[in-house]
């Protein structure tokens, strides 16, 4: 039974509702609506210029209309007379084809009738930082292997705690918070769900860090790599599929009989080594997606940081339990994809694990040869894995060459995409920057 919001707004004392919707870059947009009118934005939803976001559209399109998922409604906890929704974008009476939020259901719909439901657990990391970005808040955080620090997660301890109890009291069941590898980083874990609310609360977790970190006097940031030197933010994806949605699953059907073959030995079921067969087909051209901006490749390719690793893949392997590949096996069942970062949109994150999911599933893709070794130490010995793109463009190029990943995740989507992730990287190129004058002043 559908949430009626006008009713959800009078017994839970709710003045406004925002209507979010997150764009092409990830951006969040949305409208502070009061709750008197919430009834008919239920029904006809908000409008707005989807040119003012980054979204394909010019001045001359109509309304987009942000239309409601009652389904969605969070109560915010350190605001409880606001409720933030997500919304689906519609024009003229149709989806907008290349909303990110929009993409993710049509591949839902489109796993479900073979029979697929795609179930997923997001690691989120993010840096405190002063207010103006320039540095790590906490000056006392300066240990060369700041993981796992104890005086340092509880020198931030109000902003994890506060965090943490909003999501027990969401039911989200989150199970573990911890200061991560980097001086100032964070990461927080709650439970795996299907891939459509984990998006949604993915979403509302990055809006949430930061306004509880901006409530504390500190910036919270997803930024890929905010500190020169130190480990980036990555957003790693614990993927399996099940028989049914929600609650009605019953089997993980990623989980197999333990047998011979380099999945089986780990617990994969042979659909599942084909699911990961298609992320490993993809890897180059998924990049785009998992990997969105210029400070991206700043954190795949990095130099070795001042903790020792960079805990981020930069070739296309896969592994059991060894945190050096851009896949892990850490149980039979699920697998862990460890490309994404933290700038990665929620939704299209979900959508393109689908995507190139179900290329492999369909063409029983092979996975190919699991690496058991070092990936920092011996990585050098691998022969004919890809490495991973070496900056924004040459990921764009890979998924522009990719037609059957280009064709799962919507040729308007990927158009729009590709056109205004290439108009970003002109705008980087065409930046005159510091290091062009020290190296070049003087030749």
């Amino acid at each position: 039974m559908t949430t009626d919001l006008a009713a959800f707004a009078e017994q839970n004392n709710i003045k406004y509702f925002m209507i979010s919707f997150t764009d092409l870059f990830g951006g969040q947009r949305a409208k502070l609506v009061p709750a008197q009118a919430i009834a008919d934005m239920q029904e006809d939803g908000a409008g707005f210029a989807g040119f003012a976001t980054y979204l394909d559209m010019t001045p001359a399109h109509p309304d987009m209309l942000a239309v409601p998922d009652p389904e969605s409604v969070i109560q915010l906890p350190w605001k409880p007379e606001v409720a933030w929704v997500a919304a689906n974008c519609v024009m003229e009476g149709e989806d907008v084809a290349q909303a990110p939020r929009n993409v993710l259901r049509r591949l839902i719909a489109e796993a479900a009738e073979e029979g697929m439901h795609v179930k997923t657990g997001i690691e989120a990391e993010f840096f405190l930082l002063t207010p103006d970005g320039s540095q790590i808040s906490d000056e006392f955080d300066t240990a060369a292997k700041p993981c796992y620090d104890q005086q340092a997660v509880m020198r931030r301890y109000d902003v994890v705690r506060e965090i943490c109890d909003y999501m027990l009291e969401m039911g989200w069941g989150p199970y573990q918070n911890d200061h991560e590898d980097a001086n100032g980083q964070f990461e927080m874990n709650w439970d795996f769900d299907d891939v459509l609310k984990t998006a949604d609360k993915h979403s509302f977790f990055k809006f949430m860090a930061k306004s509880v970190a901006e409530k504390h006097g500190f910036r919270a940031t997803f930024m890929p790599k905010p500190i020169e030197g130190l480990t980036g933010n990555g957003c790693h994806a614990h993927i399996s599929v099940w028989d049914a949605p929600g609650s009605e699953s019953k089997a993980n059907v990623f989980a197999g009989a333990k047998g011979d073959s380099q999945t089986a030995e780990l617990g994969l079921s042979e659909q599942g080594a084909h699911f990961l067969g298609g992320i490993m087909k993809h890897a180059s051209a998924l990049a785009a997606i998992t990997n969105p901006t210029v400070n991206s490749y700043k954190r795949i390719n990095a130099p070795r940081t001042m903790s020792g690793a960079t805990w981020a893949p930069n070739t296309v392997t896969w592994t059991g339990n060894n945190r050096t590949h851009m896949v892990r096996v850490p149980g039979p069942g699920r697998f862990e994809l460890r490309l994404p970062d933290g700038a990665v949109n929620p939704y299209l994150l979900q959508a393109v694990i689908i995507a190139a999911g179900l290329s492999g599933v369909r063409s029983k893709a092979d996975p190919g040869k699991r690496h058991d070794i070092d990936m920092y130490a011996e990585g050098h010995k691998v022969r004919g894995a890809p490495k991973l793109p070496l900056n924004m463009l040459d990921a764009l190029r890979f998924y522009d060459r990719d037609k059957e990943l280009k064709a799962a995740m919507g040729e308007e989507f990927s158009a729009a995409f590709l056109k205004m992730k290439r108009e970003e990287w002109n705008s980087f190129v065409s930046h005159f920057s510091q290091w062009e004058q020290m190296h070049t002043l003087d030749i």
